[in-house]
């Protein structure tokens, strides 16, 4: 397998390096400290194309297949320092979008998917509930029967997009005693009655990324809503999960690419004893570690995407790409953060500001103690 780029993908990572540093790069530490979302970058986003990368052209989308789109989206990652609008942007195309595609009914696509790919829709998954997180079969919100509708009842914590968002999707269950079985996935928008957004809450990291609870009061759900049949949420969460962790980490690619140049450069101005500090072997090896990590780091999310493109992508290794690239991530920024020294510290560097967006990759879309779960499971016999 040839995972060098195309000629039109390599012009498209140009492109997209272009638009990113021109357009996305504004007052981001005022941003990052506020915890302030900016649709105005996110509209930009969307007249650019990249929340329609993955989607069908018929619905305003680029139609690209999901290598091509993990190179835009490491492009991205490359020129802006905003990880917070990136995984937005992710949440919004893996955990929403796609399984729209995968499940949704004509009238579903023709309703949401061209307003998500034009960026005038902001879309947010709901699964994570205060006592349903890593065992996230344990939910608790429900559907109940009202005539030829449900009634929706429960809450969700730690939502992503969920201050913005337009369109949620939703899981609750119809019978928690059929556990997986009883699981359904639905469409919320935002207008709907009974449904109520929380505060948003101040994060560690990627604080430009909203994130608030959401409470459900009898939200009224037609049959239409559903997304697939009603006890067929199981395959839609599935769906969701192995496309965003698979891709989600793809902007980090290009960050670390970043981090490692910065270092690269500042290592070769930076002078001590009468020499550059990238000679000395305790800044040269951190360097090589940066380097191999990137490097691998890029050969599983490639390797994921192309399987997913071939219908071959499994659990496990999608696990795998976000595990791995979560804590090379962590590593390669606390790297640059020693190489940097005092200058590391200082906020106006991003140093800090990209150990803090690294530490949640560890923990979203499944903490890495869960992945590494799913990984030994499927080496029993």
């Amino acid at each position: 397998m040839d995972f060098s780029p195309t000629q039109d993908q390599a012009e498209l990572q140009r492109c997209v390096r272009d638009f990113a540093k021109h357009d996305l790069g504004e007052s981001l530490e005022r941003r990052d400290a506020a915890g302030d979302f900016s649709r105005e970058y996110w509209d930009r986003c969307g007249k650019f194309g990249v929340q329609g990368l993955p989607f069908p052209e018929r619905y305003g989308g680029q139609g690209a297949d999901i290598l091509t789109t993990v190179l835009a989206l490491e492009a991205l990652g490359e020129s802006t320092d905003d990880a917070g609008l990136l995984f937005s942007i992710g949440a919004h195309v893996w955990a929403v979008g796609m399984p729209l595609v995968a499940f949704g009914t004509s009238e579903q696509k023709d309703r949401y998917l061209p307003g998500m790919c034009a960026g005038s829709i902001v879309a947010a998954n709901a699964v994570t509930e205060p006592e349903a997180g890593s065992d996230a079969m344990s939910l608790t919100s429900s559907l109940r029967r009202d005539g030829d509708a449900y009634l929706l009842s429960g809450s969700k914590q730690f939502i992503t997009n969920a201050p913005e968002a337009d369109l949620f999707l939703v899981f609750a269950t119809v019978d928690a005693s059929l556990g997986w079985a009883g699981l359904t996935a639905v469409l919320v928008e935002r207008d709907q009655t009974g449904l109520t957004v929380g505060p948003a809450v101040h994060k560690m990291g990627t604080r430009t990324s909203p994130m608030s609870s959401i409470y459900f009061d009898d939200v009224r759900i037609d049959e239409s809503h559903l997304l697939g049949p009603a006890g067929a949420g199981m395959s839609v969460f599935h769906h969701a999960m192995l496309l965003e962790r698979c891709c989600i980490m793809a902007p980090v690619l290009g960050v670390m690419k970043r981090q490692l140049t910065a270092i690269a450069e500042f290592t070769g101005r930076r002078c001590q004893f009468g020499k550059p500090v990238r000679e000395f072997g305790a800044v040269s090896q951190p360097m090589a570690e940066m380097a191999i990590r990137l490097e691998t780091s890029r050969l599983l999310s490639y390797r994921g995407a192309w399987l997913a493109d071939a219908g071959e992508l499994t659990v496990d290794y999608a696990s795998m790409i976000k595990c791995y690239v979560s804590e090379s991530y962590v590593a390669s920024s606390l790297n640059s953060l020693d190489l940097h020294g005092g200058y590391g510290y200082m906020c106006e560097s991003g140093v800090e500001r990209d150990i803090r967006d690294a530490l949640g990759s560890r923990i979203y879309s499944g903490t890495n103690h869960i992945q590494r779960e799913i990984i030994a499971r499927a080496l029993w016999p």
